[in-house]
């Protein structure tokens, strides 16, 4: 009993504590979980900021959309669009009474008092380069550049290059027109500037009709100095008013860059044959590569013409021509804004007066062909329809026709009015087109 008393109380705590044994097992699968959900955790976050920054950028930093793009022409004091040809009676005048006729030998005094010099010469030609320098300030060249492989698999880029203009400007892009049949399917597109400056660029929308289209250029990293530079063209009108005036050739018409020509207009009624449009092209006295590209303008230093040989006759393919910027004033603003060329696929005519008096056709857009597999001839159109309604708008003449189809859009249903010529004279009919896009 004394024995037990003398022991030392810790010698009953003494106790050894044993580690719970490690399960790898369950410690590897618990690691393989966290990780897995760590990476689901991290891949939900980042879908779901994917998904709400843009609406968040946009309510924080709204982008601002690209202005309406509205090209207007200039008219100068001498021309007269057709829509003002026709005056009411309050602004008719009096005939004027005829001035006393002048005698020989007065004319001959008044010219033998005009002299002209070389110095006037040069003088004249001196203000013209001019007027066309500072016009050419608006003009790139366009380079398509396409990445190949030749021969012994060695890589090589090929370029074309065809001269544009800049057309407008929606406070997001330079826009440019030019003739992009060449350079479509290039990889891509550089632009070069009057100032020697180079961007790259993209095709915004192009027409298969014509082979034009609108090239745009963010303005975000374009320097200032070119900005200001390049402004639009002035658009001034087109029509049988510039038969025999002076107009200068800007662009590549000789096929190298800044070429220069002055020249005269020999023609202007001649027309072009293309589906769903009116246009006519000018010809002039000028020579030039035979894929020349560039615009004609006039001594107001406005745009009346884009240089276009595709149409030429065999016998004159090397002869400076151009399309009109009046036939192509609306495409040129529909391409800008980034609205497609709707296509239906006819081609036709006006009625003329005799026509309606004598053979009792009516008034209306004359369809003289069609387009095989075009929406046109699928709604069943046929040659020599008229047609006198599209979309309850009414057609009179067949340029009617082609404004009211620029107003559409490809896969629009649109109704049709037409008389078809039957047994007894001419009868109406509706029928419905689905628009499309012109195949290339």
């Amino acid at each position: 009993m004394e024995e037990n008393r003398n022991q030392n109380p810790s010698d009953f705590m003494k106790e050894t504590i044993k580690h719970r044994p490690l399960n790898k097992r369950k410690l590897v699968r618990r690691t393989l979980i966290t990780a897995a959900m760590a990476v689901i955790f991290g891949m939900i976050a980042c879908f779901t900021f994917l998904l709400l920054e843009p609406v968040l950028s946009n309510k924080l930093y709204p982008e601002e959309e690209p202005e309406t793009v509205v090209l207007v022409e200039q008219t100068g004091e001498d021309e007269i669009l057709p829509e003002n040809m026709i005056a009411d009676d309050s602004q008719m005048q009096p005939e004027p009474t005829e001035p006393p006729a002048l005698q020989d030998e007065q004319i001959a005094q008044v010219l033998s008092e005009v002299k002209f010099g070389v110095e006037d010469y040069i003088s004249l030609y001196s203000d013209i380069k001019k007027l066309a320098r500072e016009v050419e300030k608006s003009m790139v060249t366009v380079v398509g550049v396409t990445s190949d492989v030749g021969w012994l698999d060695n890589e090589y880029e090929s370029e074309g290059a065809v001269s544009g203009a800049v057309v407008a400007d929606n406070g997001k892009e330079l826009l440019i027109l030019a003739d992009v049949k060449s350079i479509k399917d290039a990889d891509f597109l550089k632009v070069t500037f009057n100032d020697g400056e180079e961007y790259q660029a993209s095709i915004k929308k192009k027409d298969s009709n014509t082979g034009y289209g609108i090239i745009s250029i963010s303005k975000v990293g374009m320097k200032s100095s070119t900005l200001d530079m390049a402004q639009p063209v002035s658009l001034g009108t087109s029509g049988s008013s510039l038969l025999g005036t002076p107009v200068i050739a800007l662009g590549r018409f000789t096929g190298s860059d800044s070429s220069l020509c002055y020249g005269i207009i020999t023609s202007t009624g001649n027309g072009i044959r293309l589906p769903d449009s009116s246009y006519k092209y000018m010809t002039t006295d000028m020579c030039g590569s035979s894929n020349a590209s560039g615009m004609l303008i006039n001594l107001r230093g406005q745009a009346v013409g884009i240089i276009d040989m595709s149409h030429n006759s065999s016998d004159m393919k090397n002869m400076i021509s151009a399309i009109g910027v009046s036939d192509l004033r609306e495409v040129m603003q529909s391409l800008s804004n980034d609205r497609d060329i709707a296509y239906f696929g006819v081609y036709g005519a006006d009625v003329t007066e005799d026509a309606n008096r004598e053979l009792g056709v009516p008034f209306g857009a004359y369809i003289t062909e069609i387009d095989m597999d075009s929406p046109a001839m699928d709604a069943g159109i046929q040659s020599g329809d008229v047609i006198v309604e599209l979309n309850r708008t009414e057609i009179e003449t067949y340029q009617d026709l082609v404004k009211a189809l620029l107003l559409e859009e490809p896969e629009k249903t649109v109704s049709i009015s037409l008389m078809r010529q039957g047994p007894d004279g001419y009868i109406e009919m509706e029928a419905e087109a689905v628009l499309g896009l012109k195949p290339e």
